[in-house]
């Protein structure tokens, strides 16, 4: 009797190494994902020039330009110079890029009633 409840005993000493383990685990998968996602960054500017044969763009974010190299899902035919565009780049390549919408005009206000 003795011996199984020391086996029963380390059994369950194990689940609960395993457990705490796989935790762990997860955390460290997370964080690399989080760390992965924060490289590719969204960021807006304008773009600047657009040479859709060699794929390339030049952005300016922030008054500094940039050169990307557009990947082949990027469509450089919908972006001209001089629109804003919200863009997503990662190491030099451009990923995504859609051009801004532009802000809407305001409604006019509407005038009071005249009258009684």
């Amino acid at each position: 009797m003795y011996i199984a409840h020391k086996w029963l005993k380390y059994s369950f000493e194990g689940v609960i190494v395993m457990k705490k383990l796989s935790v762990v685990l997860v955390v460290v998968l997370s964080l690399c994902l989080v760390v992965s996602l924060a490289f590719a960054a969204d960021m807006k500017g304008t773009v600047k020039s657009v040479d859709a044969k060699a794929g390339s763009v030049v952005m300016t974010v922030d008054g500094k330009d940039t050169t990307y190299t557009a990947d082949k899902a990027v469509d450089l035919t919908k972006i001209k110079a001089g629109d804003k565009v919200e863009f997503t780049a990662d190491k030099g390549v451009l990923k995504s890029c859609k051009v801004a919408a532009a802000p809407a005009a305001a409604a006019p206000a509407k005038k009071a009633p005249v009258g009684c």
